[in-house]
């Protein structure tokens, strides 16, 4: 019987995903997107440390190379 009740009470399906869509509307409205100069500035940050990265691992590898090859002598 209980079963039945919360059958009754739960709205259908597209009355569920009407809401979900009214609530997304109203979150994307509080979002604060950022302006032209900050994401120019995210990224050059982004290339600038991935640049530092690339360079750090080129030489990890580089080193790894030297010591492998001193070690197995080819």
């Amino acid at each position: 019987m209980a079963d039945a009740k919360e059958k009754a009470k739960k709205p259908s399906f597209f009355a569920r995903m009407g809401r979900s869509f009214r609530d997304m509307r109203g979150e994307m409205k509080k979002v604060v997107w950022p302006t032209k100069k900050q994401t120019m500035n995210n990224t050059g940050v982004v290339f600038a440390f991935m640049l530092v990265m690339a360079v750090i691992i080129g030489l990890f590898d580089t080193g790894l190379s030297w010591l492998i090859r001193l070690m197995v002598g080819s």
